[in-house]
């Protein structure tokens, strides 16, 4: 059985942006992407470098590479519950606008966790 939980965070139109994100990637990258996912719910908070790092807020990334393209699915912690917020490529650092956006995520998953549990 996994250590952490890992959900996906869930919008008010029922979607989840990650799975969205994902959707869209090459299939190699896809099967990169679950494999940090998978690590994730193996190691919770113990994750560490080169395949999660904390940004700030509480939020942090998985983190994946290929063909140098850098990958990132930002995610936080509700207890022992890890919510993956969204994806996306990065240039040289994650945009401090998607790390509002993440951090806006959480404060909405913690109000309402049920609300914005994605379930399939």
């Amino acid at each position: 059985m996994p250590q952490t939980q890992v959900v996906f965070f869930r919008e008010d139109d029922g979607t989840a942006p990650l799975l969205t994100w994902l959707d869209g990637l090459p299939a190699k990258v896809q099967i990169k992407c679950t494999v940090r996912i998978e690590r994730l719910e193996e190691l919770g908070h113990e994750l560490r470098r080169p395949e999660s790092d904390f940004l700030r807020d509480g939020i942090y990334e998985l983190r994946a590479s290929r063909q140098g393209v850098h990958y990132r699915m930002l995610y936080f912690f509700a207890g022992k519950i890890a919510v993956l917020s969204h994806g996306l490529e990065k240039e040289k650092e994650v945009p401090d606008g998607e790390i509002d956006l993440a951090v806006g995520r959480k404060r909405r998953f913690e109000a309402d966790p049920d609300l914005h549990t994605y379930e399939e």
